[in-house]
């Protein structure tokens, strides 16, 4: 059976469509994306606008550039500096933090743990338990310094220890002997030193 002849407008949006679908509305794209055809007098006139809205602009960014300006030079008569503004900025940050009810509600919670700990029975004897050791250990090394102090006390005042010191005088003394003769290039005879007669052999000696 031969399909009845069906007239089709190629420049219908709907062609090549079902006959059932030939009323199904279909948007058309507008031309220039979504902007509609401007006429010569339309877009000339917007041209004149975008000039002069972007001379407007550069206007504005000349004016805030020297705003800054002054505004930077007013600070350092001032003295405000940029690390002093940093300070102001953290602490008016940290006031702020302080002030909010996330924060007060944080310390709170935290005054109240504090609480609790620190009146539990396990703190308590903790504490007792290191104030005790901590007594211990004082009294232990003060101990310990006495301990030594006396024993020192009976090393000096022993024999052994004052016969040792008189050595170690002695030969100091000597020391310093023989330095002084090797400075003065000759050697004083002492009582002890025998004479030059008491030298003489006996052989000599008158009948």
């Amino acid at each position: 059976m031969d399909a009845p002849n069906q007239d089709i407008n190629l420049n219908s949006p709907n062609k090549g469509l079902p006959g059932n679908m030939t009323d199904v509305p279909v948007d058309t794209p507008a031309s220039g994306d979504g902007v509609g055809v401007l006429s010569e007098a339309e877009t000339e006139e917007l041209k004149i606008e975008l000039t002069k809205v972007e001379d407007e602009i550069a206007t504005l960014r000349q004016v805030l550039v020297a705003k800054e300006r002054h505004a930077s030079e007013i600070k350092r008569k001032l003295g405000l500096t940029p690390f002093n503004e940093l300070k102001q900025n953290l602490s008016k940050s940290w006031q702020d933090v302080q002030a909010s009810n996330a924060y007060k509600g944080a310390s709170e919670k935290v005054e109240d743990l504090n609480k609790t700990i620190t009146q539990s029975e396990v703190y308590k004897k903790t504490q007792a338990t290191l104030s005790t050791a901590g007594s211990k250990t004082s009294s232990a090394i003060s101990s310990v310094g006495s301990a030594l102090s006396r024993t020192l006390g009976e090393i000096k005042e022993s024999p052994t220890f004052k016969s040792f010191e008189e050595s170690v005088g002695n030969l100091k003394a000597k020391v310093i002997g023989n330095e002084n003769n090797s400075k003065g290039g000759y050697h004083t005879p002492t009582a002890s030193s025998p004479s030059a007669e008491e030298k003489l052999p006996q052989d000599n000696a008158p009948f």
